[in-house]
């Protein structure tokens, strides 16, 4: 009752919000405000809300599908990162440089070219100055971000939370109207159950009312297998043990369901998105680790938490702790798959 009262009072806000995202949006629409246009292939992948709709590994997905025939460059804004300006990643960079997913992108994929820009242009002309075979650039988290214009645009959505039954920040957390999401070219609602049923697609198909020209499809999350990542852990051997959930990420249900399916949880010490692990942090980690190791215990994170913590002053204070992490990528709904990659090929070509 009291959030519901705390929302309407907040309403006001988030019109006046919305009111002024939309018009600078009908700039762009008009041309008032320029939208560089590059000679080489742009697909954004962004979302309507704050956080948690899967950016990372759908971009993750993008590289596997086009990096065998083209020349990729990711560009990001590198949330929370302690530099400014342009940075092109490289083997030494650290989540503090360049932020923890572009680390986690040039982690997994070591001839990707990798750069973080609060300013698009800026990272796009940079990259193709350093790099001058670049051939297509992946947009990270640039849905609103107009500047830019691009061959595709990737809206996402979550499946249990539909942009077209949300509003505007700070009553809702949509970052513009859901008029916004006429931009999109394709539309992917992400974290879907695996087993999703044509009832269940054409619901949603109905709610969201995708105009002629978008393209929906349903994508889920399948986990990899349990990771080492300290010394300890490549040292300690799965067998059921009990657990300490380490997470720093928006929405971590979906991930409690997958380690409990395995695994029994003692603990959870859950932290914010994209949290910097702080010296009294990892002190708590050790302290909390150190109380329940005679359980047989060993910690689980996620891989972009692996990100922050694998900064060299916090990894050596934790290599005697055995902790693992659980890798993820998505996985299409029926023969979504197929029809997406075609389309993606196509307008890359």
């Amino acid at each position: 009752m009291l959030k519901s009262i705390f929302k309407i009072l907040l309403y006001p806000i988030s019109i006046l919000y919305g009111l002024t995202l939309y018009i600078r949006n009908k700039f762009y629409d008009l041309q008032l405000f320029n939208s560089t246009q590059f000679n080489i292939p742009v697909i954004s992948v962004g979302n309507l809300s704050l956080g948690g709709t899967g950016k990372t590994p759908h971009i993750e997905y993008l590289v596997k599908l086009l990096k065998d025939q083209n020349k990729i460059a990711t560009i990001s804004r590198g949330y929370k990162r302690n530099t400014k300006g342009f940075v092109l990643a490289n083997e030494q960079s650290t989540a503090n440089d360049i932020g923890d997913e572009p680390l986690q992108f040039k982690t997994k994929f070591k001839n990707l070219i990798v750069a973080v820009d609060e300013k698009r242009v800026n990272g796009i002309k940079k990259v193709c100055e350093l790099h001058p075979t670049t051939n297509l650039i992946l947009l990270d988290d640039a849905y609103q971000h107009r500047a830019v214009s691009r061959t595709t645009n990737i809206l996402l959505s979550e499946y249990k939370h539909l942009y077209c039954d949300d509003f505007v920040i700070p009553s809702g957390r949509l970052r513009e109207f859901k008029s916004g999401s006429k931009r999109a070219d394709i539309i992917i609602v992400t974290k879907s159950p695996k087993n999703i049923t044509d009832k269940e697609r054409k619901n949603i198909l109905t709610k969201l009312a995708p105009k002629d020209y978008q393209s929906i499809y349903f994508t889920s999350v399948k986990y990899g297998k349990t990771t080492p990542f300290t010394l300890a852990a490549k040292n300690t051997p799965i067998n059921n043990q009990k657990v300490i959930l380490l997470t720093g990420i928006a929405k971590p249900s979906q991930l409690i369901k997958e380690v409990e399916s395995t695994f029994h949880i003692l603990k959870h010490l859950k932290y914010s998105d994209h949290h910097s692990f702080s010296k009294s942090d990892i002190n708590h980690i050790i302290n909390e680790y150190n109380q329940l190791k005679e359980n047989n215990i060993i910690v689980i994170s996620t891989e972009k938490d692996i990100m922050r913590l694998s900064l060299p002053t916090i990894l050596k204070q934790l290599e005697q702790i055995p902790i693992f992490y659980i890798p993820i990528e998505i996985e299409f709904s029926q023969n979504d798959k197929e029809a997406f990659d075609k389309k993606i090929l196509k307008d890359v070509k």
